[in-house]
């Protein structure tokens, strides 16, 4: 009977079962009631982005479950809108994640999907009022896929589970194998010194029995990653190993039952059991690889102390509501942002910044999650709920930065994905001219089960996958957040470093150096202007304003107008008043006679300049430093500053920048970059996240500062989570290596595969010893990667 494809799974049946609907043929009613929902909905779109990906068939579930019942404990709450975190089985490729978020994000009520295309992870919300968990569950069903709620305890329970299986298997290969060989000794020795036929048959059954323990339950990983290659027509590296043990292991029984010829059943328990040690090796290495992220996502599950009415009570982190007092002792970790209301302690933050030294914080101080509490009892007021803490934001970060592959991680699975196709036409040729050279089926099989076994195309697909992974956390560690993995690669290809001024190569804390009042004038209608901007100069204006004058109100102002880099104008009753920049007055028509090197800003009273401020903003300790390395290491530096010209060039000089731009508005600030980037630099444009967001967003590469604050994690690829400049040459010099590393790592495998193939063709090594080779091959390009760590 002819084999037919499924409509929708894609998978070949006998002809006689399948359902026929509308000229299409299927393998069941699960997905033809899929293909029909699809094409009903506009989502037809779905097979173009599947291409030749196979599907498992549907599950058909009963119309009346009510799956999000269990589920309810796991929603949040958050602005009047439900959240949950959902884990969707059945997702095979980036197809499968395109319909998914197209399904959901059309569904009316649906205001959030993101899925994690690394871990199939989906953060949802929706407004209750328009569609229930229910409901989302079963559309989720309805094309072809499962939810679940996650839970970080129950995936920590899982991989323990998954850890301990992988243990047995290597624990049954490694008895098997040893086993085999104390069999084969005895073999060897019988056949120098003679051996009696039914001797030699029974310690061939004993080798089968074990071998067969060895390949079926040891090697069963193997056996499932070939059966998706072949269901997904696509070769990898378990193909081969399935693919040259089963041949030696079905010519070995032949020859136990035939008695003609040589069993082979210790090479293949070795082969397994080898290859098996090597990815063990390799899964542990980059288990510590991700050790930084596991350890903080396992405090998503903790509890935290919560002071209700007087009594402390332990709380869910996802439960705590903004406003509420949580209590923290010495030893225990913030977990959500919020203000000191009562105690002082030392805090630890060298977990997310990378800096050792303790911070001292007292009441009034704000507190970030991710701090350790060194000494002393603390209770503070949250300020956000953990969803909007800066820890979950990093984790979210995190574990999103390995969903966009750099370029020559996608070139290289290219490669390896050829490779292996490559390796079994070579397989089948080693043997044909092995056969016709010397007519033995036995000599020719076990050639070309050595080409295949020592080929090795996970190394090939490990190279950069492991070294960004590794680079990535090496990074966080030190305190420097990699957005995503390519930004590795393209920080490592940049020549040119373009710093903002203010708040980036100085403090950002201008303070007022000199003080001129030209008439009396209200000093509560200067302190209402300062603090509708929140520009440091401003802040620095209003600071020395609270330092010098004691109780000042916020008067109600209207008509506000924030011109940006500029300054403010706004209205109280009849009087107008003006603030802000030399260049920001004489555009509204001041008539400003002398001009200063310092920063300046005016105060106006209807039409009239009453008073001027002269501000300093000290340059940051190690930014002469930074900028001295990078020039050192062939970086072009500049600098683009909103002050005048007389600051901004004290500053390059100072710190030996020779191209600066001063005046400049923020659009000034984008063309200058835009101009650069289309002269073929490759631009890092390093600011504060907030008046350089357009620049950045131009920039190859958007670095800013500032403790992980919410504005940089939105607008950079790559976060300085300590206030220090060092982070930035540190940042540069760790994507260059990693690229290092990784080039490293592409040609140690290429070289491996150029060497030890045509070897393994001539006949020089058998498959045992292919089988070390390539895992050694696996384990040389993991231990190289893990040199990034230092």
């Amino acid at each position: 009977m002819a084999q037919i494809k499924c409509s929708h799974c894609h998978q070949s049946f006998d002809e006689n079962v399948m359902i026929e609907d509308d000229g299409h043929k299927f393998c069941c009613n699960g997905c033809k009631n899929v293909f029909k929902f699809l094409q009903n909905n506009g989502f037809s779109e779905f097979y173009t982005h599947l291409g030749k990906n196979i599907l498992e068939p549907v599950k058909e579930s009963g119309a009346n479950e009510n799956f999000g019942e269990q589920y309810q404990n796991y929603i949040k709450n958050e602005n009047g809108f439900s959240k949950i975190s959902l884990v969707i089985k059945g997702i095979h490729c980036t197809a499968c994640i395109w319909l998914n978020e197209k399904v959901l994000f059309n569904t009316p009520g649906i205001l959030e999907a993101n899925i994690n295309a690394l871990n199939h992870k989906a953060t949802i919300a929706w407004d209750e009022r328009e569609i229930s968990l229910n409901q989302i569950l079963k559309l989720i069903r309805s094309i072809g896929y499962d939810a679940y709620a996650y839970d970080p305890s129950k995936q920590e329970e899982h991989i323990t589970t998954r850890r301990r299986e992988f243990y047995a298997k290597l624990i049954v290969g490694i008895f098997g194998t040893m086993n085999i060989m104390w069999l084969a000794v005895a073999q060897y020795g019988g056949y120098f010194t003679g051996m009696q036929e039914d001797i030699k048959g029974v310690l061939n059954f004993a080798e089968f029995v074990l071998a067969s323990v060895v390949l079926f339950y040891t090697g069963s990983d193997f056996f499932k990653g070939a059966l998706a290659a072949i269901k997904n027509r696509a070769q990898n590296m378990d193909l081969l190993i399935v693919s040259g043990s089963l041949m030696a292991y079905i010519f070995s029984i032949y020859s136990m039952f035939s008695r003609s010829g040589e069993v082979y059943f210790d090479s293949v328990a070795m082969i397994i059991t080898f290859v098996f040690i090597g990815k063990y090796l390799e899964v542990l290495s980059k288990k510590r690889a991700c050790d930084t992220l596991d350890g903080l996502n396992s405090m998503i599950a903790n509890k935290v102390s919560v002071k209700i009415n007087g009594k402390i009570e332990l709380k869910n982190v996802n439960d705590v509501a903004i406003g509420e007092i949580v209590v923290i002792k010495p030893g225990e970790m913030v977990l959500i942002d919020g203000v000191i209301v009562n105690g002082s302690a030392s805090f630890d933050y060298s977990s997310l910044t990378g800096e050792s030294v303790a911070i001292f914080k007292e009441e009034r101080s704000e507190i970030s999650s991710g701090a350790i509490c060194l000494d002393g009892l603390v209770e503070y007021n949250t300020n956000v709920k953990f969803s909007d803490s800066t820890l979950n934001k990093i984790i979210i970060l995190l574990e999103n930065a390995t969903t966009k592959k750099p370029y020559i991680e996608k070139l290289a699975n290219e490669i390896s994905g050829k490779f292996s196709s490559v390796i079994m036409i070579l397989s089948l040729l080693t043997f044909i001219f092995w056969f016709l050279q010397e007519g033995s089926f036995e000599h020719a099989l076990i050639v070309s089960i050595s080409v295949i076994i020592i080929a090795c195309p996970c190394a090939l697909a490990l190279a950069t996958p492991v070294s960004t992974l590794v680079g990535l956390t090496a990074g966080f560690k030190n305190g420097i957040l990699f957005k995503e993995a390519r930004i590795l690669e393209v920080l490592a290809k940049c020549d040119t470093v373009v710093f903002d001024k203010t708040g980036t190569l100085t403090e950002g804390r201008p303070s007022v150096h000199k003080f001129d009042s030209f008439f009396k004038f209200d000093q509560n209608l200067l302190y209402s202007l300062l603090k509708s901007s929140s520009h440091p100069v401003s802040n620095g204006v209003c600071e020395f304003l609270k330092s010098k004058f004691s109780k000042l109100k916020i008067l109600n102002l209207t008509n506000v107008k924030s011109i940006q880099a500029k300054g403010v104008s706004a209205q109280f009753n009849d009087i107008k008043i003006h603030g802000g920049s030399e260049k920001f007055m004489r555009e509204l028509g001041f008539s400003i006679d002398e001009t200063s090197e310092k920063t300046n800003y005016f105060f106006a009273i209807d039409g009239k300049i009453a008073a001027k401020f002269e501000l300093i903003d000290s340059i940051r300790s190690e930014a002469k430093e930074c900028v001295s390395i990078l020039k050192d290491i062939g970086i072009g530096v500049m600098m683009l500053s909103g002050d005048n010209e007389f600051t901004a060039k004290s500053v390059s000089n100072e710190l030996g920048i020779d191209k600066f731009k001063s005046g400049c508005l923020p659009d000034e600030k984008a063309k200058f970059v835009e101009e650069l980037v289309k002269n073929g630099k490759k631009v890092v444009m390093v600011g504060d996240g907030i008046n350089d967001s357009i620049a950045l967003s131009l920039a190859n590469v958007a670095v800013c500062m500032g403790s992980g604050a919410d504005v940089s994690l939105k607008r950079s690829d790559v976060v300085l989570l300590n206030d220090n400049l060092k982070l930035l040459t540190q940042a540069v010099k760790l994507s260059r290596h990693t690229f290092k590393i990784v080039k490293q790592n592409l040609a140690i495998s290429l070289i491996y595969n150029a060497l030890t193939i045509p070897l393994a063709m001539a006949g020089y090594v058998a498959p045992v010893i292919a089988a070390i080779s390539m895992s050694a091959s696996s384990i040389l390009v993991v231990a190289n990667a893990m040199r990034i760590k230092r």
